[in-house]
């Protein structure tokens, strides 16, 4: 016991598991340093949380490398203790750092790094900035373990590390009815997912007798009679769980009202950082664990695709009909339909020798720049107009032309219309994955859905470059002094977009690279 004990000591690689650790190390120093801090220097918070952030996405570089891996134990450890191994005769391993892991990380901080940019003028006048930048930081962390996790335990606990915090940061707007209401939904909904996903996990456990996704794999072809329908239970109850996680309909209800309740950075996180933490998970468990159910969860992934794209848009069209068009509530249906788009190379998966699990991620890199970047302009907009309707940003080119362009650019993208060639782009890479999977009928509603969209999208970019609305008689419009951060935020989403736009591939190529 002690030789084995020892060997698994010695198999740690701490550069491995540094990106999440320092983010999760440097919420705790912002929590502490909360109490001795005197309020006049609360913001010294808030950069202390983006430094972490930036050293997190430091970190990842000496990664890129080679897949490296961790928490494992060394093959004659893992005999003498009876732990699993994978196919190739080594011990599984519950951590790796593979190029998937990297990407996913990347995306997970780099969305992290631009929410702490849109909140630290929150924090300053309207959230605890201790607790905001803690729950934060820790939300942040548990996302960029997941993409790492290797067996369902650490796959679970990375998920709720991801989610428990989101819970506080929704309602964190003391006083705040909408805010209460939205964060209620969203943990009711939550726990709901994890309760079915800990159901499905442990008939998969019992089933298989492991936890390791590859181990998991091997075993369920060799099932025996009597375990089968054990099994199949325990895969379509995973299936279920994570499909709440993704706001796949019809496990969508919770995103709106949790949105519009949300502080506006926190719901831009949502609907980027915490998608993307669905949708990795879901990876994870359908083409690395459950492999040979293929032929169960590739027509159920990709009905849900097609149903969650087509009540997204129609939503949306429905939103855009009322006199009180919010822009957070359309963004909000907007994220459903494109997790539908992102679901269907997922889907793609099960029926096509080719790998397709690429153009998910490169559709959820290029749609993480322009999402952000349309919540920051969103962040700006807010600072004159708190109750950010679609009216609200009538005018805005007359007022800030070259905000107005960007926010035009982001909805451009959004719709896959130029001159948003990186919108355009991944539509197609998603398109090209259906057709070459033989879902015909998928690319079909793809297609019928983008026309769709384009409605709501093309009359809010209409709105932005329409005369501005007469200000009532007695009042001058007020120019606000935008915040720096801000404005650095709406920059770096805009410039991505535009280098993404002008060079697609990029994104493509550098997804691909991410696969198993």
């Amino acid at each position: 016991m002690t030789e084995t004990a020892a060997s698994l000591v010695q198999s740690v690689d701490w550069l491995t598991i540094a990106p999440p650790t320092v983010t999760a190390v440097v919420a705790l120093v912002v929590l502490v340093a909360d109490l001795f801090v005197p309020v006049a220097h609360k913001r010294l918070l808030g950069w202390t949380a983006i430094a972490g952030l930036v050293a997190g996405l430091a970190l990842l570089v000496p990664l890129r490398a080679g897949d490296r891996s961790t928490f494992c134990l060394t093959p004659a450890a893992a005999e003498a203790a009876g732990a699993a191994r994978d196919a190739t005769g080594t011990a599984a391993c519950s951590y790796t750092a593979d190029h998937f892991t990297l990407v996913i990380q990347f995306l997970v901080l780099g969305g992290a790094l631009l929410t702490a940019l849109l909140s630290l003028s929150d924090t300053e006048e309207k959230l605890p900035a201790g607790e905001y930048w803690f729950l934060l930081l820790s939300s942040a962390a548990g996302a960029a373990l997941l993409p790492a996790s290797r067996d369902l335990a650490t796959l679970v606990v990375a998920l709720e590390v991801a989610s428990l915090p989101a819970f506080a940061l929704v309602g964190l707007r003391r006083g705040d009815r909408m805010s209460s209401e939205a964060a209620l939904k969203f943990f009711l909904s939550s726990v709901t997912a994890t309760a079915v996903t800990l159901l499905g996990v442990s008939f998969v456990y019992g089933a298989t007798g492991t936890l390791h996704l590859t181990e998991i794999a091997q075993r369920l072809d060799d099932v025996p009679g009597p375990l089968h329908v054990l099994a199949q239970t325990g895969v379509a109850l995973t299936l279920v769980g994570f499909a709440f996680k993704t706001a796949a309909a019809p496990f969508h209800f919770w995103v709106p009202d949790t949105y519009v309740g949300a502080p506006l950075p926190v719901a831009g996180y949502l609907s980027v950082v915490g998608k993307a933490v669905g949708f990795t998970g879901l990876i994870l468990v359908t083409v690395v664990a459950f492999p040979s159910y293929a032929d169960v969860w590739g027509p159920a992934l990709a009905v849900l695709a097609a149903l969650t794209m087509t009540i997204g848009n129609v939503a949306a069209l429905r939103q855009a009909a009322t006199r009180k068009w919010s822009a957070v509530r359309l963004l909000a249906w907007s994220s459903v339909a494109q997790a539908g788009y992102l679901l269907v190379p997922i889907a793609a998966a099960a029926y096509s020798s080719d790998d397709q699990i690429g153009s998910t991620v490169a559709y959820a890199l290029m749609y993480a720049v322009v999402n952000l970047g349309a919540f920051a302009v969103a962040v700006l907009v807010s600072r004159t107009h708190p109750e950010n309707r679609i009216s609200d940003y009538r005018g805005l080119y007359a007022s800030r032309p070259v905000v107005a362009l960007v926010m035009g650019f982001f909805l451009l993208n959004l719709a896959g219309l130029p001159p948003g060639i990186i919108g355009l782009f991944a539509k197609v890479t998603v398109f090209s994955a259906a057709v070459d999977a033989g879902l015909g009928w998928l690319a079909v509603i793809m297609g019928v859905n983008v026309v769709i969209a384009l409605y709501y999208y093309l009359r809010w970019t209409a709105l932005l470059f329409r005369g501005p609305q007469d200000a009532p008689e007695g009042e001058t419009a007020v120019r606000h002094r935008v915040p720096a951060p801000v404005t650095l935020a709406v920059a770096l989403t805009a410039v991505a977009g535009v280098v993404l736009s002008g060079y697609p591939q990029f994104a493509l190529r550098f997804a691909a690279t991410s696969l198993f």
